[in-house]
């Protein structure tokens, strides 16, 4: 699942040019964001589908897809989808926590894809495909295995497999190319892979 930082793809020293503009609420994607704004970077398959989950929720105040996880400085979206950059497709999403607590976004996280696959998911092949939590610090840390630990519960109640979900502190968070981002408002007939399993997440 882990790739040698030694096999992975140079990379870039420059980001990716994105204008930083939040297609569907006109909110800015790139830093400074408001005080009190909290993050968590997620991945669950194809960020097209995933970020639209996410854009939908109350509280949520925007959402960026990108890339993170891996080793590769400011990757390609074809760089990525070769495998050796270590990156998988994640969504950043930045939520007030007054209005949605980070528990109903990891419950939204759980329910929305099957999270036991390991490198994929569905017929998406490959580790940028893995199920994968990026933290912003040690409290989500714990809240996100609290919560795992609740899902596989409800999954092996119900016959399920075990959780291949990658957990780890959040490194960099590079931004992928202005076509991806808010990709289903754009193309609204566009692509979307999200398979849960049927198994409610016993959280909230």
């Amino acid at each position: 699942m882990t790739l040698d930082p030694s096999r992975a793809l140079p990379g870039r020293a420059t980001p990716l040019a994105i204008s930083g503009v939040h297609a569907v609420n006109g909110r800015g994607m790139l830093p400074p964001l408001p005080e009190g704004m909290q993050q968590i970077v997620l991945g669950l398959g194809c960020f097209w589908g995933a970020e639209r989950l996410f854009w939908q929720l109350t509280g949520v105040y925007v959402t960026a897809v990108g890339y993170a996880g891996g080793s590769t400085p400011n990757p390609t979206y074809e760089e990525t989808c070769t495998g050796r950059t270590g990156h998988a497709e994640v969504v950043r999403v930045i939520f007030d926590p007054a209005e949605i607590d980070l528990e109903r976004l990891l419950q939204v996280f759980w329910e929305a894809h099957d999270p036991t696959q390991g490198d994929r998911q569905g017929n998406d092949i490959g580790p940028q495909y893995r199920s994968i939590i990026l933290t912003q610090d040690e409290t989500q840390q714990a809240v996100v295995e609290r919560t795992r630990d609740a899902y596989q519960q409800a999954l092996t109640r119900a016959g399920g497999g075990r959780i291949t979900t990658e957990i780890a502190p959040l490194g960099d968070f590079y931004y992928a190319e202005e076509y991806h981002q808010q990709y289903l408002h754009k193309n609204p007939g566009g692509y979307c892979g999200l398979r849960g399993t049927g198994v409610s997440c016993p959280i909230g």
